[in-house]
């Protein structure tokens, strides 16, 4: 009977094995490997170093010099004296006669993004619930839809400053038809307000109709099929069906148009003509935008201007942080 025998572990074959690589020999292939390892890693950050590039330029450095401006009396004539005051110039703008205007400016961006942006939601809820269902000329409307929001802010704020004119402009003729007096439209308060948020809701309606439409249009169709078969016309589709699936884009428009408002700047200044620096000449409708603008380049005091820019960034930055509490409630919710 043959025996077998088990091979010796340290045989030579295992030897061979257990016996270290040769190193690599270093030349042109191991110089192309590196570079191979150097533009995998390395290529995504130089393609977005542009960008990080442009904002730090643009965007970073205005916003810290424009802090550091805010701690220091400085004048628009004599940029390179600057007078270090602490907190004077945000004090200052809480307190005295610049706070008086600082308050005024403040309640008026909140009124006028209130006339703006609830009706000009609510509209584009609307437009968009109309422009779901299958009409003709569909592509027409969407794109007319977008011609305001194309229109420049300059064109659109100086015909309807030719609309709302007191002397021959058609809204006082309007009025003129139902046997109303003509308004005053930029000496009042309300009156302008009410002016400037129709120039802001026609620029903006259709751009927030689109975005609601393409979030129709992602809705199932098979909740409509549901709601249709439980005995629900359109009215309580679009209550129970559409609104609960476009809350997040709902919510998403609202903060947007928030941030707008506060931003407001263009439509005011333009708006009131001579006295549009100032809001109008009782600062009616003055918004921090334009108060901004004002004590900058008007009032020559840069320090409490870059103040007035840093408050508004903290009122953007406290918007930012409500819409994502409330966003993350409502995945939770769901």
């Amino acid at each position: 009977m043959a025996s077998t025998t088990a091979p010796s572990r340290n045989g030579p074959a295992d030897r061979q094995d257990t016996q270290p690589l040769p190193a690599r020999p270093a030349g042109p292939s191991a110089w192309r490997s590196r570079l191979h390892r150097w533009d995998t890693k390395g290529t995504p950050y130089a393609l977005i170093a542009p960008f990080f590039l442009v904002f730090a330029a643009f965007g970073l450095f205005p916003l810290l010099y424009t802090g550091w401006l805010s701690f220091h009396r400085v004048s628009l004539y004599n940029v390179d004296r600057a007078e270090w005051v602490g907190l004077r110039n945000y004090t200052d703008l809480f307190t005295g006669q610049a706070g008086h205007y600082f308050w005024n400016a403040l309640l008026n961006t909140f009124t006028l993004g209130a006339l703006s942006t609830v009706p000009q939601l609510l509209m584009a809820l609307g437009l968009a619930h109309l422009l779901n269902y299958r009409l003709r000329a569909r592509g027409f409307l969407r794109t007319a839809l977008l011609a305001p929001y194309a229109t420049s802010v300059a064109a659109a704020t100086l015909v309807f400053a030719l609309i709302f004119s007191p002397e021959g402009g058609m809204a006082n003729w309007l009025l003129g038809l139902f046997g109303a007096g003509p308004v005053q439209w930029e000496a009042g308060r309300w009156s302008s307000q009410f002016a400037i948020s129709v120039i802001v809701t026609w620029r903006w309606t259709g751009y927030n109709a689109l975005i609601y439409l393409a979030a129709m249009q992602a809705v199932p169709r098979d909740l409509y099929e549901a709601a249709a078969l439980d005995g629900a016309n359109r009215w309580q589709q679009f209550l129970h069906v559409t609104i609960p699936a476009l809350r997040p884009t709902i919510l998403f428009t609202v903060i947007v148009s928030t941030i707008g408002a506060t931003q407001l700047f263009g439509e005011p200044y333009l708006f009131g003509g001579q006295s549009g620096h100032q809001g109008g000449t009782d600062h009616q409708y003055e918004t921090l935008g334009i108060l901004m603008y004002d004590q900058g380049f008007h009032s020559s005091m840069l320090g409490r201007a870059s103040a007035v820019a840093w408050i508004m960034f903290g009122l953007l930055l406290l918007i930012g942080l409500v819409n994502a509490l409330i966003t993350r409630r409502l995945r939770a919710s769901q």
